[in-house]
């Protein structure tokens, strides 16, 4: 026989439930889907509404209703008999007894066994202890143990907000979840939920009143169970839940744990909208693949078009099949009954690709301007991942790992390798100025070959086949020039360059090879935007994370991602300053180098290859990227308090196409993204270290370590050196020649060979 006394501490598994950094409940882990509730919590009416439908005199026996069991047992011995099933004839008690200690096997002597533990179990526990073990213990389908998830599974409410009526339709389920299902079997469901209202107000627990109108309200419940109401976030809640589990164990689906997310639910529904939009308008340049079913007849075509799934983010969309194509006409019926024509100019895109005509099953949506007839959808094939993230912190925003988590649970933004091409310039250029570039620094942009493996000879080339000669850090950057960065990695080394990737959390272990120069490796986007928060924050790395703190089931605080001490954080104020809590993360590059390589990426928005996203009117930051071949198309853009990460490509590598580079693919989305993200905010500049030196180079204001900033220098006037005052205009300008005139002349009249020696240290030393 089991210890009844083990219930005295015994807690049922409980759900994990997330929520969002606002309070928003964005996802559930159980194995039980069962949300604890104490018994002070739970509305008197609901416990009577059980107490009426399955033990009335709970409070007045000692575990057993001796007759009703002796009744049950007395048939039971002719059940056995015949074969027939058990009758039960168990009190509340004697169900906790069975459901947490005894197994459900249909015999006399678990019956008694059942019976002799009830007694224990009142011994044992209060009344009030064991009625609370049996709402929070029983099955009542629907994935719900305990009323508490029924309550939210059934009628999306918490239990304190139940009408007698639904209090009295959980109270009747008991007896057979499948039996009174409040869809499939309604009218029984009503019957048996009528029957336990009847039984309230038989005991006097509600009014005869009370009583009619709980029987007059019709049993309305959710189409189906659901973890949270909030859908847009299925991506970032299954890598919570894979993270949940590497840390907590098996303990994250029964530990009925508090987890408190980084998630943004704003920023996140702008996210997975701007993706999709985005794949959706590649997809759409790239022609219309045709009808993804056809039918031969009108009759039952509803039966075929039900075997294809929609994208559930796209809740508008519908089946649908062509009826009739007429001129420039096609008209198409929905598979709820509506009909209308398709827009003309999506039946010319139809046209230009693979037709449409009769019988064709299709995707369409109602026009979002309220106009009469529907739009053609194509689910794209394409895919990509979207990642927003907090620079200073590594608070993950938001998430989104691919077109529909529906289709493909693939996350795209923490589990595909991609080579991240351009987008990986920054870490180079940023080794440089480590290494004593500064951004007064020329490189040649010119054709440069390479000896490569095998004897085979690699020839790096730039985007469009052009070549502009010796440009500034700055210039090659903002143009993405390949010949340039390949030189300046050559010259800096890809050891400094791959230990600062190393050190970022790009890779774990990056080749020495100069080809990686250029973004060959691979990476996931979500290192990537860890990466880049590091230019933002001032050179520190941060560690991406989802999660932020978790409570057990009392309270206490068992994972909290920020471990940094917070001295007299848990003093009262007394007027004096407030605690100063150090910044995360190691530092990893000088805070001038980092603001170097931000201000770099500011150009590349303002007159670079992400020059579009300038039209968002803030101080914006960025780089695209494009793979060989045009395989994979990147942006990663950033504000001063918020990095973003994009990608889109196909997920077997294939080309997306000539001309689908990061600027068309992916910065549209990033605009998309950012017009929400940015909405309220306000503009302020990118914070510059206080120990960076400025000086203007060609016009731009460039920032520089101390004592590497360019010097104004001071012609000397005279044997006796500067004179202070103004200077005599005969003196300083001599027979009317200026001192530039002068250096011009000296400069042309250098020997040849020096000039070369001099344009050739230029070359290798990068000197200003």
């Amino acid at each position: 026989m089991p210890d009844a006394a083990d219930l005295a501490d015994y807690h049922p598994p409980t759900a994990t439930r997330a929520y969002a950094w606002d309070g928003t409940l964005i996802g559930e882990f159980s194995r039980e889907r069962r949300i604890y509730v104490p018994y002070d919590a739970i509305p008197p009416r609901l416990a009577q509404a059980f107490l009426a439908a399955e033990d009335h005199n709970f409070f007045k026996h000692g575990g057993v209703d001796v007759s009703g069991f002796g009744r049950a047992m007395a048939r039971n011995v002719l059940n056995v008999a015949q074969g027939r099933r058990l009758e039960g004839g168990s009190t509340i008690t004697q169900q906790v007894a069975k459901n947490i200690l005894l197994t459900n096997d249909q015999t006399i002597g678990r019956k008694l066994k059942e019976a002799i533990l009830a007694g224990r179990l009142e011994q044992t526990l209060s009344k009030e202890r064991i009625l609370e073990l049996y709402l929070n213990e029983i099955w009542l389908g629907y994935r719900s143990y305990g009323v508490g998830a029924a309550a939210y599974n059934y009628f999306g409410k918490s239990i304190s907000e139940l009408s007698i009526a639904e209090a009295a339709y959980l109270a009747a389920v008991p007896k057979g979840p499948d039996n009174y299902h409040p869809i499939r079997r309604k009218q029984q469901a009503l019957d048996r939920r009528n029957r336990v209202i009847d039984q309230m107000a038989g005991h006097g627990w509600i009014t005869r009143d009370e009583a009619i109108a709980a029987k007059a309200e019709d049993l309305k419940v959710q189409a189906e169970p659901t973890r949270a109401k909030y859908r847009d976030a299925d991506y970032f809640v299954e890598e919570v839940r894979r993270r949940g589990l590497n840390t907590l164990g098996e303990k994250l689906t029964e530990g009925g744990y508090y987890m408190r997310t980084t998630l943004d639910p704003r920023l996140q529904s702008a996210a997975r909208l701007a993706l999709m939009q985005g794949l959706e308008n590649y997809d759409r340049r790239h022609g219309w693949r045709g009808a993804w079913g056809n039918v031969t007849t009108l009759t039952g075509w509803q039966d075929a078009a039900k075997e294809k799934a929609r994208p559930a983010e796209r809740r508008s969309w519908l089946q649908a099949v062509v009826t009739s194509v007429a001129g420039g006409t096609v008209q198409v019926q929905t598979i709820d009954g509506k009909t209308g024509a398709l827009a003309g100019e999506d039946v010319a895109w139809a046209r230009r690709g693979k037709g449409i005509g009769v019988g064709d099953l299709v995707f369409v949506a109602p026009n979002e301007d309220g106009a009469p007839g529907f739009r053609l959808k194509q689910v794209p094939i394409v895919n990509g991942a979207l990642v927003a993230m907090e620079p200073h912190s590594g608070r993950v925003l938001a998430m989104v790992g691919g077109y529909s988590f529906s289709l493909s649970s693939f996350n795209r933004a923490t589990q595909a390798m991609r080579q991240p091409g351009s987008a990986i310039k920054p870490i180079v250029y940023a080794a440089a100025l480590e290494s004593g570039y500064t951004p007064a620094s020329v490189v040649m942009d010119a054709p440069i070959t390479l000896a490569g493996a095998g004897g085979q000879a690699w020839t790096p080339e730039n985007y469009e086949k052009k070549y502009y000669g010796p440009l500034q850090l700055r210039k090659g950057l903002e143009l993405s020039r390949n010949a340039m960065t390949v030189r300046l990695a050559q010259s800096v080394g890809m050891v400094k360059i791959s230990g600062l990737a190393e050190r970022l959390g790009i890779t774990k272990k990056m080749d020495r090879v100069l080809a990686m120069a250029l973004g060959s490796g691979e990476t996931t986007v979500f290192k990537m935007a860890g990466a880049y928060s590091s230019f933002v924050n001032g050179g520190r790395r941060v560690e991406p994370h989802l999660i932020e703190l978790v409570q057990d089931r009392e309270g206490k605080v068992i994972y909290r991602n920020d471990g940094r001490d917070c001295p007299r954080c848990d003093a009262g104020f007394s007027g004096a300053e407030s605690p100063r809590i150090p910044p995360t993360g190691a530092q990893v590059m000088d805070p001038i180098t980092a603001y170097q390589i931000t201000s770099m990426l500011q150009g590349v928005v303002q007159r670079g290859t992400a020059a579009s996203a300038s039209s968002l009117g803030y101080p914006l930051g960025g780089k695209t990227g494009t793979t060989n071949d045009y395989r994979s198309a990147w942006f990663m853009g950033f504000s001063p308090d918020l990095v973003v990460g994009i990608y889109v490509g196909f997920d077997d590598n294939r080309s997306l196409g000539d001309g689908e580079t990061g600027s068309q693919s992916a910065v549209p989305i990033f605009i998309d993204f950012m017009k929400v993200a940015l909405e309220g905010v306000e503009k302020k500049e990118f914070k510059a270290p206080k120990n960076a030196k400025f000086a203007m180079v060609r016009g731009i204001r460039e920032a520089f370590r101390p004592g590497t900033e360019p010097r104004i220098a001071v012609a000397p006037v005279g044997e006796s050196g500067p004179l202070a005052g103004p200077q005599p205009y005969s003196q300083v300008w001599k027979n009317g020649v200026t001192g530039a005139q002068r250096r011009h002349c000296r400069r042309a009249a250098a020997p040849a060979a020096e000039a070369r020696r001099h344009r050739r240290l230029v070359l290798i030393r990068g000197a200003g």
